[in-house]
């Protein structure tokens, strides 16, 4: 049972193991397993109202004003109408109840669209349409290409030879490289036999539904045999099947206990910094109030028991003293309720409303070609991006766009891929203006690569034998497919994109690789078809970091081709490629310090009589069962040396526009950036050296990569202690007491020199183990730059989680995949990038753009100004509320503790809603200290949000204080201005009503004054409402103190002629004149002190900016260009593997080969040709990059998890 969408329900017990029946529904029910329906609404009609209200009187403030709603309508008590409290909160309840009701009807229309998504299931022997969310454990359903995957599936069989299917995991693991997954012989002889699939009743026991998206563990009974499960048998939700005509698979699991929906985490209701310091505060000033109020009460009944007496005959009192300090109690409860306005919260949301239609507005976040703007998909934490700390981002697709270029390459010890001018010599930077090179004589040339050094095809059309041994390498020592749906039109099918680019590089340049069988290689030399024999395959690994083949040419020679990194082969050459080295070295330096992914390429020529040997050698290996792996790594090792160097290729992993700036931006505004990525380590830490989050000048990049807890803490230690040799074990944590809660804060340490810290997913598992995670967390806390490779989307979420519980610190995740979203979720602020891999970070984000370098503006620009207009509301507004508060508690010392108001009624009523609410509101939607340009000039005025120095518990007391002194000046000075006095007409002026009036004008003036003081921007709506607002204060001053509205309600217009006889006496203005300079003094003499004597950096700079007299600059967009001493820039993104599947005929595909012609098409340059980017492009799944298309929503696109803590 389901009350207000809580499960009262007994709680289904802990899984063990999986046990599933296919084609059973009845026998998998009794197992309870979820369907594979998503639900993420919080509401029905039914629930709304109760649960929506239940959530929002658990904010203090709500709870507070309707408290006071049940005192007002207390007759004995009350002295003010209850409509003035029950108007603006049942405003503030239905706004926000609306905004819910909003949200969730959004959610619901996702979950629909989802669920109501159709796919073929097998039942009673015949395929039927379903919807998903009628699809159930244990089900046997049919996928076509390009289809997303409904559930995680156990493949039973596929359209492809030997049961292969290709899926791309972008979703997973933000790769969109394809994979290869492979089905059990005995399921996929079944084929699409639907008789065989209809009768398969196999059984399945496995482990329960976990997070885990590498492992997967079980077994299938399937008559008397029992088959081995693993991970290559499984295809998890959220993956799509490309190339792959269709396949069966059975749900294992279905619904939220998918593995990448266990990967999501929870969606937690998410408050900016202010707001917590508010809930404090507000305590605080609850107490205030009771105080005050008790104070007032103790005043009452010594009043009543010394003086009260002589007043019975005129006011006859029932009650004792004690009774009437009590109903006093309650009375300035009500009456000095001000101090807490509920227009406060009525404020800040539209101030934050206002605030988030100026990012969605902004043309420096719009993305033209892509046709997309920036939007602040929530409208509570705008403040918050004022105030980040910390920055956790995905790497492919948020720094990277994910596309491999072949840029630059060494050939027997010449460098090609700079444009050189012919004039001067001299080595020019590469543009889009640019004539790349014309590859028209080549009918098979990729139309989408470019290249700008002619030299580099004018060798190979002069054959030069080192340049053709360098692309024939590159067109044979790879693991691509190749793909030719029609003549001359092939795509390549890359397990990496590296291998893609490279491929794609050769193909250009007259060495096309056309296809593969398991034992041939086909390319195509010059125009000319050859086919090489393919003898074996030396796969890479992370340890060998190499790949080589050998091949038979048609000739018959034999030769191995190798290519890895750097290191690697160089201590495998000849010595007589010694001087070659030393150049070839000089230009991967080079390479690397432009940030270039960099492979150097070797081949050996071998013996037919030494190869026949050792192939039988590494086939006795291959079949041995004891160490098998060692004895064929040092088969590898015996023929791959005495190799000679051919040269060297460099690849640009491409970084997004604006990437490096950005983070060097971000830098100057002490913003840590830690990078969190699926990528390989070499990968990671290359992405890392070209956008400046490593450098040659950081004192040391440390690396974790140890497969134990003892040795990770270790690493860990020995790290801090390099960094910080005289650092203590317990210094650095610190308790803070919040509300009773007593976490630790792990204090900054200070280091001399900035360091670098790389460490890879194994470790970062044991790192984040609750006896290790404050030893991880101080070591990285004291690096520059964090770089975590290879974690899971669950790892994402828990360093953000461990910086969160541990800092005090606000913290921001930026991604564009699936693989981020419990990252996103888990930040205080989630931001997603709309980028290849659609919108599945979008719909989980807080706020989101098209490109990482919008970042820069989202907080030096949007952030800063908000949270700046966000405390300077804040502080100005309780300014004007405890003074005006303020006044009424010393009046109560003059009036008996009558609990008597010292304002008019209607005053009170309009003091807040008109008087002053539009001039506080223009400050928090148009004041800024600098404008854009100079926020960006100047990224250090990031750092005092950062501290909260502009809001605090330190800056609340000192506007309380400040209060306090002006509601001292704006009581007395004009009780001692009227005190005693007489009018030019010769009448008493010293009554009441002329006082409340006096006292109003004072409060009124003074506080425009304050805010005139603080604005620092001043506009013509600025002007329009702190004028119209002191207009409109005299206005309906002489409006509401007229005979006419007297006669229609004397009881609530008292105050006839007040306004008239008032204010035309000269003492008055005076009066006025002097309260409110006595106000602002103080004020002018703190600045002043302040900025002569410790000015801040908005103090310096906006003097500088004053000094310099010139317009804002213009946002910089220069190409940073780096160089560096690194050794190598070696980075392949392939996995161990691809080796054995493509020599075991396991890549064969049943289409029939097309027909190639051997024959060349020599043509001139193309002419109207213009380039439309910057070397090849590449993409591993064939698709246009970046395409402006509406992509249909996947399955963790919509779903988002809501679960509001408090539940």
């Amino acid at each position: 049972m389901s009350f207000f969408g809580l499960d009262c329900t007994r709680k289904r017990e802990t899984e063990v193991e999986r046990k599933i029946r296919a084609n059973d529904r009845e026998y998998n029910s009794s197992f309870k397993y979820a369907t594979n329906s998503i639900k993420t609404s919080k509401y029905n009609p039914f629930t709304f109202l109760p649960l929506n209200l239940f959530e929002q009187f658990q904010r203090i403030a709500n709870a507070y004003f309707f408290f006071l709603l049940i005192l007002q309508v207390i007759p004995a008590i009350s002295s003010l109408s209850w409509f003035t409290t029950v108007v603006p909160l049942v405003l503030v309840l239905s706004v926000t109840a609306a905004k819910d009701a909003i949200d969730d009807i959004n959610r619901h229309r996702s979950d629909r669209q989802v669920n109501n998504r159709k796919v073929n299931v097998l039942i009673n022997g015949k395929l039927i349409s379903e919807k998903w969310m009628n699809v159930q454990v244990g089900d046997i359903i049919k996928l076509e290409s390009n289809q997303f995957v409904t559930a995680d599936l156990l493949l039973l069989s596929s359209s492809e030879p030997l049961n292969l299917i290709y899926i791309e995991t972008a979703e997973l693991d933000g790769e969109t490289n394809l994979k290869v997954k492979q089905s059990l012989t005995v399921t996929g002889d079944m084929g699409d036999n639907l008789e065989a699939l209809a009768a398969f009743n196999g059984e399945v026991c496995c482990e329960p539904p976990n997070n885990r998206l590498d492992r997967f563990t079980g077994t299938l009974t399937f008559g008397t045999q029992k088959y081995s499960l693993d991970n290559e048998r499984v295809l998890l939700r959220g993956c799509t099947l490309r190339n792959t005509d269709w396949c069966f698979g059975l749900v294992l699991f279905a619904g939220p206990e998918t593995k990448l929906m266990q990967n999501c985490g929870k969606s937690t209701f998410k408050r900016t910094s202010i707001d917590r310091l508010m809930n404090v505060l507000v305590l605080f000033i609850f107490g205030l109030l009771a105080l005050m109020c008790i104070i007032l009460a103790v005043g009452n009944g010594i009043w009543e028991n010394q003086a009260g007496s002589k007043f019975n005959a005129f006011l006859p009192r029932k009650e004792n003293i004690a009774f009437s300090a009590f109903l006093t109690f309650w009375s300035y409860i009500i009456i000095l309720n001000t101090v807490v306005p509920i227009s406060l919260y009525v404020s800040m949301e539209v101030i934050r409303l206002g605030n988030s239609y100026y990012i969605n507005w902004d043309r420096n976040m719009y993305h033209a070609r892509t046709d997309t703007p920036a939007e602040a998909r929530t409208t509570t934490l705008n403040e918050e991006l004022g105030q980040i700390k910390y920055i956790f981002s995905d790497k492919t697709g948020t720094l990277t766009q994910n596309i491999m270029t072949f840029n630059k390459c060494s050939i027997n010890g010449k460098s090609y891929g700079d444009f050189i001018d012919l004039y001067s010599g001299q080595r020019l930077e590469i543009t889009e203006e640019m004539t790349p090179v014309d590859f028209s004589f080549n009918r098979l040339a990729d139309p989408k690569f470019l290249f700008y050094d002619h030299s580099l095809v004018d060798a190979v059309k002069l054959e030069l034998p080192d340049v053709h041994a360098f692309f024939r390498l590159l067109a044979l020592c790879h693991t691509v497919m190749a793909e030719e749906k029609k003549e001359g039109d092939l795509v390549y099918q890359a397990q990496s994109p590296d291998e893609g680019a490279l491929v794609t590089a050769a193909r250009n340049f007259g060495f096309v690789f056309r296809s593969r069988t398991p034992e041939t290689v086909t390319i195509e030399e010059m125009g000319i078809q050859r086919s090489y024999e393919l003898l074996a395959i030396l796969d890479f690994n992370n340890v060998r970091k190499r790949m080589s083949v050998i091949v038979r040419n048609p000739e018959g020679k034999l030769s191995l081709y190798c290519k890895g990194a750097d290191t690697i082969i160089y201590e495998r050459l000849h010595p007589s490629c010694s001087k070659l080295m030393e150049i070839t070295t000089e230009h991967l330096n080079e390479f690397a310090g432009e940030g270039l992914r960099t492979l150097v390429l070797a081949y050996k020529d071998l013996d037919e009589e030494y190869f026949s040997e050792w192939k039988q050698r590494h086939h006795e290996s291959s079949v041995g069962l004891e160490d098998r792996e060692e004895k064929l790594d040092e088969l590898y090792e015996e023929i791959e040396k005495d190799m000679m160097l051919i040269g060297a290729t460099a690849i640009e992993d491409k970084l997004q526009d604006g990437v490096a700036q950005t983070i060097e931006q971000l830098a100057k505004a002490e913003i840590k950036i830690w990078v969190l990525t699926g990528d390989k380590q070499e990968t990671a830490e290359n992405i890392g050296y070209s956008c400046n989050l490593l450098r040659e000048e950081m004192d040391s990049v440390f690396t974790v990569a140890s497969n134990s807890p003892e040795e990770v803490r270790q690493e860990l230690r020995d790290a801090r202690l390099k960094m910080c040799p005289d650092t203590e074990q317990d210094k650095f944590l610190i308790p803070e007491i919040i509300l009773g809660n007593t976490p630790k804060v792990v204090l900054d340490e200070n280091v001399n020199g900035e360091y670098g810290l790389v460490i890879n997913g194994h470790s970062l598992a044991y790192a984040l183990e609750s006896n290790m995670e404050l030893e991880f967390l101080r070591t990285a806390c004291m690096c520059k730059t964090v770089i975590c490779c290879r974690v899971t989307p669950l790892q994402k979420a828990q360093v953000v989680e461990l910086v969160k519980k541990y800092k005090k610190a606000v913290t921001l995740a930026i991604g564009d995949g699936a693989n981020d979203v419990s990252m996103i979720k888990a930040a205080h602020i989630g931001v997603g990038i709309s980028g290849q891999e659609g919108m599945q970070a979008v719909l989980s984000s807080d706020f989101s753009f098209a490109q990482f370098r919008f970042l820069q503006h989202l907080l030096l620009v949007h952030g800063r100004w908000s949270y700046l207009r966000m405390c300077k509301f804040l502080r100005y507004f309780f300014y004007k509320n405890f003074t005006f508060t303020f006044v009424h508690f010393w009046y109560a010392f003059f009036c008996g503790f009558s609990a008597q108001t010292v304002y008019d009624e209607g005053f009170i009523t309009l003091y807040n809603l008109v008087y002053t609410a539009l001039p506080v509101l223009g400050m928090s939607l148009f004041d800024q200290d600098v404008n854009a340009g100079w926020s960006l000039e100047f990224p250090q005025l990031y750092v005092p949000g950062q501290l909260s120095q502009y809001f605090s518990k330190r800056a609340f007391m000192m506007c309380a204080l400040h209060s306090c002194y002006s509601s001292l000046v704006l009581f007395f000075v004009p009780y001692a201005a009227i005190y005693d006095t007489a009018r030019d007409d010769g009448r008493d002026g010293a009554d009441y009503q002329s006082f409340a009036l006096i006292t109003q004008t004072c409060l009124t003036v003074t506080v425009c004054v304050q805010l005139g003081l603080d604005l620092s921007y001043w506009t013509v709506v600025n002007h329009l409402y702190v004028w119209g607002s002191l207009g409109m204060f005299f206005i309906l001053s002489f409006a509401m103190y007229t005979d006419g509205l007297f006669q229609l309600r004397p009881s609530s217009f008292a105050f006839v002629g007040t306004a008239r006889n008032c204010l035309n006496q000269s003492n008055v203005w005076l009066t006025v004149a002097l309260t409110a300079l006595l106000c602002a003094l103080p004020v002018f003499a703190y600045r002043f002190f302040c900025s002569q004597i410790c000015p801040t950096i908005n103090d310096k700079v906006r003097y500088k900016v004053c000094k310099m007299k010139e317009p804002a600059p213009r946002p910089r967009r220069t190409r940073l260009t780096r160089r560096s001493t690194r050794r190598s820039g070696y980075a392949f993104s392939h996995a161990q593997g691809y080796g054995d599947l493509v020599t075991s005929r396991k890549f064969l595909r049943r289409r029939p080969a097309l027909t190639h012609s051997t024959g060349f098409t020599p043509a001139g340059r193309s002419p109207g040709f213009k380039p439309t980017g910057r070397s090849a492009g590449y993409s591993p799944v064939g698709r246009e990059q970046n395409p402006k298309q509406k992509v249909e929503p996947t399955s963790l696109q919509m779903f988002r998890a809501v679960k509001d803590s408090s539940f």
